[in-house]
């Protein structure tokens, strides 16, 4: 994924990010998963792969080393643990298909493309790791979400009745057909390519976000 003269990283998620992601998914979803739940699938499961985007002006420059000093750690408290990372996304390898299991974006942060984001760099990851398709599913009240997986060749396939137990809202099975195919591959560059430069016009955060870090908080 081409992120030059934007200002994103897309990283594979680590166990030092965990507390953020969990603190943005109880922000974010009605239904929660679990911190152990992270922990497990990064520590446990070689058939699960997260990623994060981060806001590169906010990263800490230990983070942006891939390590995180004690001084910072003692810093990032709940419930804003690490104010650049500002979404995820995470998939599960079943077989031949990547099934997309999360996706999320701190809400200051969306209509940026930054789910899209996401999206792109899981399919890549998927495609990269053997899958032949993609899967997930989805609640049938998000449109939004599902106009976003219709424009990367999902199509719906299926309803489960009641699948979130919330609201017992029914969710949308949505699938695509083979992404290692030719015109699959055409598709996924041209989307990206549009994506990036639709991330470099918006290289300022949101008003609406947290407020970065002082560089005294991030210092080494």
């Amino acid at each position: 994924m081409n992120l030059d003269g934007t200002p994103y990283a897309l990283m594979p998620m680590q166990l030092a990010d965990v507390p953020t992601v969990s603190a943005v998914e109880r922000s974010v979803f009605s239904l929660p998963w679990s911190t152990s739940a992270f922990t497990y699938d990064l520590t446990n499961n070689p058939n699960a792969e997260y990623l994060v985007v981060r806001y590169l002006p906010w990263m800490a420059p230990e983070r942006a080393e891939g390590r995180l000093a004690r001084s910072m750690r003692r810093l990032l408290k709940p419930p804003q643990q690490d104010p650049s990372l500002i979404g995820y996304g995470g998939l599960w390898m079943v077989l031949e298909e990547g099934h997309i299991c999360t996706l999320a974006v701190r809400a200051a942060w969306r209509g940026r493309g930054l789910g899209e984001l996401l999206l792109a760099g899981l399919i890549e990851r998927a495609r990269a790791r053997g899958a032949e398709v993609m899967t997930l599913e989805v609640r049938v009240s998000n449109v939004t979400a599902q106009n976003l997986y219709l424009k990367y060749g999902f199509r719906v396939v299926g309803r489960r009745k009641g699948y979130y137990t919330d609201n017992r809202e029914d969710a949308l099975v949505m699938t695509t057909d083979s992404i290692v195919a030719p015109g699959y591959g055409a598709l996924l560059a041209t989307l990206t390519e549009q994506l990036h430069a639709r991330l470099v016009k918006t290289p300022e955060a949101p008003a609406s976000a947290l407020k970065a870090p002082r560089a005294e908080d991030v210092a080494p």
